[in-house]
């Protein structure tokens, strides 16, 4: 047995590179890396970032690729954290293997990341998405022709006790101390400011207060009944593919009515820009894009109003939106093409069509937050300005783009989902081989004599075929 002394020596002073420990990558990142290689993604992002880099001067730089692979760990680790993904690709070998880094290279640091980050602008991020969607494209995995739209919102970072009044730039229990004192309360009390604090009505109205940390954050309830500081995050989702077409990062206390025509305007951007590239590539071949742009709009309730509906009419698309319960009858007296525009919205949601439209979209955008925010690990941001957000947003939702493609190659989305599924298939083949050797060595016929008699005193066989693992058993034994 060897022993923790006999293992200690002098660390050698200069090693070899070939003599350094290698590792094999990992399955899910190696197939990833051989995608964004087969595409030219390296080529593609080193053109567009070009202008963001000194040609002879400065210190060693983070490449473009390097940076947008670590992001793109983010979103398949769960981690929502720049510090968190420095971390995780200092530890790991395989990320090592699949950013480019060696062993005798340090990885970057957090704030190497950060700092690259506020190098390339918002419309390069926007390109990287932009190219993902073009990858999907050549697949087959982005039809643009059925969008549904839905939004969520994100966790800002920036904590209520610190807001401020617009006006004054006073702090929250300054405001209550001086309302204290106005009504007669010479030295309040932290009781005394709750009691008062409690009988006032709009308490946190974002007129009047912000966060003098993150100034796009807004005051908004979570969907948990919490309030929070908060942004608002909008997909456009292609209900033939699963696709995020279009993502938008909106003030937390807009409306859905309010933000849904910017949000469309992105998704029928992204359409259009994919129909000019599949003509230029592919001129000859079938489109596989709706060359239409798009036609059909599904959202939930939150986003009806007859404006919007005459509005969607207005463009050409076709909306599928459920009214919210309404309080007594509607008046259209000079609205005659926004009741039109109601009364057919109506009908659509009514049909067979429609009700099939609206259970897809409920599966597919709640699918998209789920694996981008929950999994993903970005319900809370941990960067402050909407243009930050933005820009990690945009590269983490076409990281869940690209996970289609490999749900496609590999059967699975995420080197997790690869994990479990191939556990869960050895465990399987497992239970199965234990089954059926319980049942091929049942117990065999045991003589078990009777209790004394004076006629008869034989043996009596007992027989069982019950299997060993009754409740685990898949073979009927």
């Amino acid at each position: 047995m060897g022993t923790r002394r006999q293992r200690e020596k002098q660390a050698d002073l200069w090693i070899a590179h070939t003599e350094l420990a290698s590792s094999p990558g990992h399955p899910f990142y190696q197939r990833l890396n051989d995608l964004l290689e087969a595409e030219g993604f390296d080529g593609f992002v080193e053109s567009r970032c070009a202008q963001f880099y000194a040609a002879r001067f400065g210190r060693p730089s983070l490449t473009p690729g390097i940076y947008f692979r670590a992001l793109l760990i983010g979103y398949f680790e769960g981690i929502g954290a720049e510090r968190g993904i420095a971390w995780r690709l200092a530890d790991s070998l395989a990320l090592r293997r699949f950013v480019g880094i060696g062993l005798d290279e340090y990885t970057p640091d957090h704030s190497t990341i950060s700092r690259t980050r506020r190098l390339i602008d918002l419309d390069t991020h926007r390109a990287v998405f932009g190219w993902v969607l073009g990858v999907l494209a050549d697949r087959g995995l982005v039809q643009g022709q059925r969008i549904a739209i839905d939004a969520t919102t994100l966790e800002a970072n920036a904590a209520m006790r610190s807001i401020v009044r617009r006006d004054t730039g006073e702090s929250y229990d300054d405001f209550l101390s001086g309302l204290a004192k106005a009504s007669g309360i010479e030295t309040p009390t932290r009781e005394d400011l709750v009691r008062l604090d409690r009988k006032r009505k709009k308490r946190t109205s974002n007129k009047d207060w912000k966060s003098p940390a993150d100034a796009d954050a807004r005051v908004a309830k979570m969907k948990d009944g919490r309030t929070h500081l908060a942004h608002k995050a909008e997909h456009a989702v292609d209900l033939d593919t699963g696709a995020v077409v279009a993502v938008t990062l909106q003030a937390a206390d807009q409306g859905d009515t309010t933000t849904l025509d910017e949000t469309l305007c992105e998704a029928g951007m992204a359409v259009a820009e994919l129909v000019r590239r599949e003509a230029e590539l592919q001129p000859d071949d079938k489109p596989r894009v709706n060359v239409d742009g798009i036609e059909e709009l599904v959202a939930d309730k939150g986003y009806h109003s007859g404006a919007v509906v005459q509005r969607m009419k207005s463009y050409g698309v076709r909306s599928y939106i459920p009214e919210k319960q309404q309080k007594g009858q509607r008046h259209w007296e000079g609205k005659a093409e926004q009741q039109q525009a109601v009364y057919r919205n109506r009908q659509r949601v009514r049909g067979s069509y429609g009700k099939s439209l609206l259970r897809r979209r409920g599966e597919l955008v709640e699918r998209s937050f789920a694996h981008c925010y929950e999994t993903g690990g970005l319900r809370r941001c941990h960067l402050r300005g909407r243009e930050n957000i933005l820009k990690r947003q945009l590269v983490h939702v076409g990281a869940f783009n690209l996970s289609l493609i490999l749900r496609k190659l590999l059967g699975a989305g995420t080197p997790r989902e690869l994990t479990n599924r191939a556990t869960g298939l050895i465990s399987s083949l497992l239970l199965r081989i234990a089954c059926q050797f319980s049942s091929q060595t049942a117990l065999q016929p045991q003589s078990v004599p009777t209790p004394a008699a004076p006629e008869v005193n034989r043996p009596i066989k007992l027989y069982t075929r019950q299997c060993r693992n009754p409740a685990l058993c898949t073979t009927g034994c």
